[in-house]
């Protein structure tokens, strides 16, 4: 039997919230206050690396860019704004279609498809994004290979995940879905979490050189994600293909 990276339960557990991806006050309100630390860290490292100037409009547009997992299209959307010609790939066809609909309203033109990374062929991006996704898979090593082998040469390459501790089982099981309520019960499976070291070992095995590992940690009082040094919970990996 071929491998492939999606879980059929994952899927079922996305396609099911589809309709609220792009609600603030919603079942994905906590990733809306999430998004604007990542946005700005992508947008940020992407034009460091390509040497871009960000305060020109369309910036971004002699970049193909890559969403793995891109779920309403949340990354999407600022992508494209800033110029990047974007396609957004996601296991669960609701998924795909909530964005399209949501881009559409936003006159937006990105390239929506129902598809896992293993089966995109014959095409390469100099920005690939896999955020909040591979905590999500049915298997870890094939997804990073084919996410890797989507990147062209010179290109770079993001994971966002969890850690693997007793700190992000309390923050990140008990806190977010039990206490605080801000994911339903069951979003994540910390025995899925990823450890930063693990994450660049994946990387590497794929020829990807690690850049750099930033944390995300949550301030109560500002309400707000900051970048920060701790990735003891959540966290950014950044690789770059020689």
């Amino acid at each position: 039997m071929k491998k492939k990276t999606s879980n059929e339960q994952e899927i079922k557990k996305f396609s099911d919230l589809a309709s609220e991806w792009w609600n603030p006050k919603g079942k994905f309100a906590p990733l809306h206050k999430f998004n604007p630390v990542r946005q700005e860290y992508l947008i940020n490292k992407i034009s460091q690396h390509f040497k871009l100037n960000t305060e020109k409009s369309s910036s971004f547009s002699n970049l193909s860019i890559l969403d793995v997992g891109c779920g309403g299209g949340l990354l999407c959307e600022p992508m494209a704004r800033m110029g990047g010609k974007v396609t957004g790939i996601d296991a669960s066809k609701t998924n795909i279609e909530v964005a399209k609909i949501h881009a559409q309203k936003m006159k937006i033109k990105i390239d929506y498809q129902n598809k896992l990374p293993e089966n995109l062929t014959n095409k390469t991006f100099d920005v690939v994004m896999c955020m909040e996704v591979i905590e999500h898979v049915e298997n870890v090593d094939l997804f990073v290979k084919s996410c890797a082998k989507l990147l062209k040469k010179n290109g770079i390459i993001f994971f966002a995940t969890i850690n693997r501790n007793p700190k992000s089982y309390l923050f990140a099981i008990i806190g977010a879905e039990y206490v605080l309520r801000w994911l339903p019960i069951g979003t994540h499976d910390w025995r899925k979490f990823i450890k930063p070291q693990e994450m660049i070992d994946y990387a590497s095995e794929n020829f990807l050189l690690h850049e750099e590992t930033k944390g995300v940690t949550f301030n109560p009082i500002t309400n707000k994600w900051n970048l920060s040094s701790d990735t003891s919970v959540n966290y950014m990996c950044c690789f770059k293909k020689n």
